[in-house]
């Protein structure tokens, strides 16, 4: 019998599903993972996605039926189904907040009661030439002779002949008109002629948005002694664990081992998703893969725009293993593609902080996310790092996840040496130049006199992190947040980094009027701007967000470094992770202090994998490579412990810390920010819902109190922060917490407060 409801997803932050009545049209019709077009409320229309099919009653009054079935096909399957509703229930946050993340937007078109919606994703499609019949050898040679006194005809004819390799016995191929005409020579007219003839005919034919490579393969590289031993090691920790910590220096070649373990999931015919922080690492690597695994790879991030989006999304729900995606290379939002087979989920850099997504909801942790996803799967899971996140590791130590180390440099190659620069000292004895210190500048001089490459490195984009009065102390800020603007000298602009307010450059305190502003501190664009007076003849160029905002800016950047187009490159962290040039030996970490004072928990631990991230880019070929640190304060702890390349001694350090003051991996952390437009308002509805929390939880709540950035768009901010202890059932204190919000909503004026819960906020 079929069913006669239907409960839906529906892309709202609202939780739970919403239930329809399916219309006799549509009974039989509809499947679970189909989207539907249904009307909520009065006007507004929405596409949802039919989660649960079935004959129970909701006994409500009113059942609004489905308008419409927009997909006979699933576009969403029971995998992903189950993905999402583990991720709303873990995260705390509705499936429809998940699914706009997981959706490609274009899907989920909207509209209103009183005009039609229409569906905004268009295949693409090109014009196409192919013969107008199947002609034998004989009928072919008479209409060449007869276009004899139509010579450009006859040229157009015989590039089509050549470009199809046409002989009787082959079927009629379709050619791409603008091919034809490039290698014909030909205008549209002489094609136009043809077709009327009855010689050619054009078709509209579906043609794809995404790049096509090669299907040229190469055979897999020999894997190294060491490299074999890990890989072998790996299998024998699969039988026993679904997930294996990979711990291996930086050029210790993981990404080979990878592709082991790639080819063996694609030899039994399953599907591998390998995941990266950082769009900026997927140009170098998607080469590699492709280079072994041909058209069967994918690659799927932010810079795709939304049709080719769902091109993608197709492509990887295609189980024809001749036409569809394998092997798909991607950010943290390619957990929700519609895998249907996965064998094995890769996540590379797993200890990376872009990895968490901090807003809108869902605030998931890609990292966490994809063990569960592969879990679903019935998949493994490989986490692989030079500096593994304090929790991975401490996961690994108590036997959860299996730990694999790789200690050695492929092919032998030596750690860089690490060089400690004492800002201090240098400005004392008045050695500085600019922001560099001697050691750094001696270096820098060395490698550009070998004609070898440079990366410098500071975690701070625009030109002077403000502007500051001398005379008063006056520094501009944003009208929007609580925040110092950046001064950006290319554009000439004062930049909220935000919420992107910005002004142009003052010419005058505006507190005092004095005219003699001065910029303070330093970011990429200064850097860049010194270095090219320090070392005039070298070419210079810069990667960081602003710089990187065009779809294919990562490429050219690291293919212009790769290509020895630049001598030295300045950058944020996303030159930190994962590159390999061949020819870089030296990085220059600028400002090493300012990364270990940030008010966090992670700090030191952040800091430490930062620079041995960045340090990790030299000298991975036959030349030592040299790290030069700058830092005031030589003796720090964690300085020191870079410089040995000792992650052990991180770990001991900050699981004693932790342990003490009882921080993750030893508890569990949700937050809770409120925010309201008023002062006041957010100061008593705040301490409401804190009095509240703090009747069932105690001292595990902390706040509330205003974060560093205490106003961001208008909207003033507190945060209250839960630690619960790891034996305890924390599906529980979910429940405790989402009732105090309940009741605090209720509470007068409330409606014009936000709330926002962040589980495992770091």
């Amino acid at each position: 019998m079929p069913y006669r409801f239907a409960d839906i997803i529906l892309p709202v932050a609202v939780s739970g599903r919403f239930t329809y009545i399916i219309p006799d049209n549509l009974r039989g019709s509809i499947i679970p993972g189909a989207r539907v077009l249904v009307q909520l409320g009065n006007r507004k229309l929405y596409s949802g996605i039919a989660a649960k099919l079935h004959n129970e009653d909701p006994g409500l009054k009113n059942i609004r039926p489905i308008m419409e079935l927009s997909d006979k096909v699933q576009v969403v399957n029971d995998k992903q189904l189950k993905f999402w509703h583990w991720m709303s229930d873990y995260y705390m946050c509705s499936e429809g907040e998940v699914m706009n993340a997981a959706l490609p937007s274009i899907l989920l078109p909207e509209g209103v009661t009183s005009s039609p919606v229409i569906d905004r994703y268009k295949p693409r499609e090109e014009r196409f030439i192919e013969l107008a019949r199947h002609f034998s050898d004989e009928e072919l040679n008479e209409i060449l002779d007869k276009l004899k006194k139509a010579p450009k005809q006859e040229q157009a004819l015989s590039a089509y002949l050549h470009l199809t390799d046409f002989n009787s016995n082959s079927e009629i191929k379709p050619v791409r008109l603008s091919l034809l005409i490039k290698e014909s020579s030909a205008s549209p007219a002489v094609i136009d002629a043809l077709t009327r003839k009855g010689i050619l005919s054009s078709v509209s034919l579906r043609v794809t948005r995404l790049d096509e490579h090669g299907t040229e393969r190469e055979p897999l590289s020999k894997l190294s002694e060491n490299q074999q031993i890990a890989y072998k090691s790996i299998q024998n920790k699969f039988t026993s664990n679904e997930v294996v910590l990979l711990h291996g220096v930086t050029s210790s070649g993981k990404t080979e081992i990878y592709i082991h373990l790639i080819e063996e999931q694609l030899k039994l015919g399953k599907q591998v998703l390998y995941m990266l922080p950082e769009i900026a690492l997927t140009t170098q690597i998607i080469r590699r893969l492709q280079k072994h695994f041909g058209k069967v790879t994918g690659v799927y991030h932010s810079r795709f725009n939304e049709q080719e989006k769902v091109e993608i999304w197709e492509k990887v729900a295609d189980d024809n293993p001749g036409t569809g995606y394998r092997l798909i290379l991607g950010v943290r939002s390619s957990l929700f593609l519609p895998f249907s087979n996965l064998g094995l989920v890769i996540v590379d850099e797993e200890h990376d902080g872009s990895y968490k997504q901090h807003d809108p909801a869902p605030r998931y942790h890609g990292r966490d996310s994809a063990i569960m996803l592969a879990a679903i799967h019935g998949a493994k899971t490989i986490l692989g790092s030079a500096s593994p996140s304090i929790e991975s590791y401490h996961n690994a130590l108590i036997g959860k996840y299996g730990l694999e180390t790789v200690m050695e440099r492929f092919g032998k190659i030596n750690l860089p040496a690490m060089i400690i620069a004492n800002t201090r000292e240098a400005y004392r004895k008045k050695q500085m130049v600019s922001h560099f210190t001697p050691e750094l500048l001696h270096a820098v001089d060395d490698a550009l006199g070998h004609n070898e490459q440079v990366i410098l490195f500071q975690n701070r984009r625009g030109f002077s992190p403000y502007i500051e009065c001398p005379e008063c102390g006056w520094i501009p800020v944003c009208v929007q947040c609580a925040v110092n603007l950046t001064y950006h000298k290319g554009i000439n602009k004062l930049v909220c980094h935000y919420c992107g307010y910005s002004t142009p450059v003052l010419s005058k305190c505006s507190s005092c009027g004095s005219t003699g502003l001065a910029t303070r501190g330093f970011g990429t664009e200064k850097i860049e701007d010194e270095i090219k007076i320090v070392f005039p003849a070298a070419v210079t160029g810069r990667m960081d967000q602003d710089t990187t905002r065009n779809k294919n800016s990562f490429d050219k950047i690291i293919k212009a470094f790769e290509e020895h187009r630049i001598d030295i490159l300045i950058g944020t962290q996303m030159i930190s992770k994962g590159l390999d040039f061949e020819n870089l030996t030296v990085v220059g970490i600028l400002n090493a202090d300012n990364m270990m004072n940030y008010p966090d928990f992670r700090a030191h631990e952040r800091s430490f994998q930062l620079m041995e991230q960045v340090s990790g880019r030299a000298g991975r070929r036959k030349k030592l490579g040299k790290v030069v640190i700058q830092t005031s304060d030589p003796s720090n702890k964690i300085i020191r412990l870079v410089l040995r390349h000792d992650y052990e001694g991180l770990y001991k350090l900050q699981a004693e810390e932790r342990k003490v003051f009882s921080y993750p991996p030893f508890c569990r952390m949700i937050r809770i920010t409120v925010k309201h437009k008023e002062r006041a308002s957010l100061n008593h509805y705040a301490g409401l819902l804190g009095d509240d929390l703090k009747k069932a939880f105690g001292k595990r709540v902390l706040g509330p109190e205003f974060p560093v950035i205490s106003q961001v768009q208008l909207w003033f901010i507190k945060t209250l922060l839960i630690k619960i202890e790891k034996e305890r059932p924390l599906a529980r204190a979910k429940e405790m917490i989402l009732e105090s919000i309940a009741r605090l909503e209720k509470e007068k004026g409330a409606g014009a407060l936000k709330i926002a819960v962040d589980v495992d906020p770091y």
